[in-house]
């Protein structure tokens, strides 16, 4: 009588652990399956609409009305740069990939110097006033680039460390 009641109990438990166990996977499964469908159309759809925006005659406002760039890299300012961003820029930009910011690499293809230089000295008025920086504001969620209060020096420094990436 002892070892039946043992093995009905023991088929129970058996029978409740294997009808638990696989709802679960199941409903694992469709919730993962539905994620990355909703993820990829909507990477899609954001893409779509960055490729669009592009300005590249838009400078921004602030000090920076004009800027030459060299033919080549001026690699003393370029590491100056790096330096620069390393310190102050990369709690929110990741060289190769969108963070809080966007990443730094391929901005030229993005946006002019010009902006990109109004942009780190003068960020409070470009997203007050400027369309690009707008869009950029919502797109990345409302995080407002911090001034960092570079000088226009840093800033060139920062700009000529962009053209390395």
């Amino acid at each position: 009588m002892k070892n039946l009641i043992k093995l009905s109990l023991l088929v129970i438990f058996s029978l409740t652990i294997v009808s638990c166990g696989g709802d679960d996977k199941k409903e694992k499964k469709e919730k993962v399956k539905v994620g990355k469908t909703k993820t990829t159309k909507s990477k899609k759809a954001k893409k779509e609409k960055i490729e669009t925006t592009y300005d590249l005659s838009n400078k921004g406002i602030g000090p920076v009305k004009s800027i030459t760039l060299g033919a080549d890299i001026d690699q003393a300012m370029a590491v100056k740069g790096g330096e620069v961003f390393k310190s102050k820029c990369t709690a929110c930009h990741k060289i190769g990939k969108k963070f809080i910011g966007p990443a730094p690499n391929g901005i030229f293809e993005r946006r002019s110097p010009e902006w990109i230089m109004n942009m780190i000295l003068n960020p409070d008025e470009m997203v007050k006033k400027d369309a690009d920086a707008k869009a950029l504001l919502m797109e990345y969620n409302g995080s407002p680039m911090a001034n960092q209060n570079l000088t226009e020096e840093e800033a060139r420094n920062v700009l000529e460390y962009f053209r390395t990436l």
